[in-house]
């Protein structure tokens, strides 16, 4: 199963199109810095780690987002962080407002 589409041959490249695998790279970093904010506020168990491993991913492809991918990084460890710091305070496994 291929994602994304296949790569255009040598005589017809334009100067303008990025390859295939960047911008899967640069989509990654997007996805992985917007997971990462909204993982602060809900369901950060899931998206902190989802957010850690799309940034990782995009940065191993090197997105020309690295600004964007790294924020997706700080952003999904932060996630983890608070969930850690909720959970010591509340005692629980999962922290509740």
């Amino acid at each position: 199963m291929q994602l994304t589409a296949p790569a255009k041959s040598s005589t017809t490249v334009n100067s303008n199109v990025k390859p295939t695998g960047r911008r899967d790279a640069d989509g990654m970093a997007v996805a992985s810095f917007i997971l990462g904010l909204v993982g602060l506020l809900v369901l950060n168990v899931f998206l902190g780690p989802i957010a850690i491993a799309l940034a990782g991913a995009a940065l191993w492809r090197g997105t020309a987002r690295r600004g964007r991918a790294f924020l997706g990084l700080g952003l999904g460890i932060a996630d983890l962080l608070v969930l850690v710091a909720f959970m010591q305070l509340d005692s629980t496994v999962s922290w509740s407002f």
